[in-house]
């Protein structure tokens, strides 16, 4: 296992990029709406069709962190089994985040693309 909070279970030793937990998060709750932790954390799992897994002592404090933010909210409520638990929702800065966050991956992704083409991005 990597020291990041959420890492490659098959032979990979690869950290997960600072930062993506955060927006991983933030889409989750732009896609389901309200979700408490555990909740999240299984989405994102299942997104990444099992390939990430969720170390929740870095779940919980990046949801505190992204509250303190103003880009989630939460309540509490009961869950599906019946169990008391914190439900999360996104805000309207964190949509504004998510906007955000996602031009810059994807300006990195493009930055990213030139290395890795055969080209090695010369022009």
């Amino acid at each position: 296992m990597t020291s990041g909070s959420l890492y490659l279970p098959m032979s990979s030793k690869t950290d997960v990029w600072q930062g993506t937990l955060a927006l991983m998060v933030l889409k989750t709750l732009e896609r389901t709406g309200s979700l408490h932790g555990y909740g999240i954390a299984r989405q994102i799992e299942q997104t990444s069709a099992d390939l990430l897994s969720v170390n929740y002592g870095t779940l919980y404090p990046a949801l505190l962190k992204l509250e303190q933010e103003g880009c989630i909210s939460s309540e509490w409520g009961v869950s599906d089994n019946n169990r008391k638990a914190k439900y999360y929702q996104l805000t309207r800065v964190g949509r504004k985040q998510i906007a955000k966050e996602t031009q810059e991956w994807e300006q990195m992704t493009a930055i990213l693309a030139r290395f890795l083409s055969p080209e090695g991005g010369v022009a």
